[in-house]
């Protein structure tokens, strides 16, 4: 079995775009991770995942919490980020959220090691391996796939 595992913020949430969010991560208000804008066509991604579940792909999410955040805020961002993907992708449902402390590296928490990562931080693509894309033509590669 294989899996398609994607970041949030910077890969399919516009948090950078949020005015203030780094003010706001830093007095440890959520808000942002709420009020993020999609950074991709959603429902053509939606498509993807779904028919890519169809067809016997673990479908997960794996991104970091805030930098030095308390555990109380990372739970907060949690749930925010939980919320982002339920009102943004209401169709997808998702074998596994992972929500983790900042700087977790991604290979350690996804249960199948040989899935696709797409994730924005080139560290990230690296310390993944070969199957690590940045998000440019990710819809594309997503239909490959199929």
């Amino acid at each position: 079995m294989n899996a398609i595992y994607l970041d949030m913020d910077g890969t399919i949430a516009d948090l950078y775009a949020v005015p203030n969010w780094l003010k706001m991560l830093e007095a440890e208000i959520p808000a942002p991770y709420i009020q993020a804008e999609p950074l991709v066509r959603l429902s053509a991604l939606a498509r993807h995942l779904n028919r890519l579940q169809r067809n016997g792909y673990i479908i997960g999410i794996i991104s970091w919490g805030s930098k030095h955040a308390t555990p109380e805020y990372d739970e907060a961002v949690a749930k925010a980020k939980n919320f982002w993907l339920k009102k943004h992708l209401p169709s997808v449902k998702f074998d596994e959220i992972h929500i983790v402390p900042y700087g977790t590296p991604k290979s350690t928490v996804a249960k199948e090691k040989n899935g696709y990562l797409f994730d924005d931080e080139e560290k990230n693509r690296a310390e993944w391996g070969i199957n690590a894309f940045d998000v440019v033509n990710m819809l594309d590669i997503l239909g490959e796939l199929e």
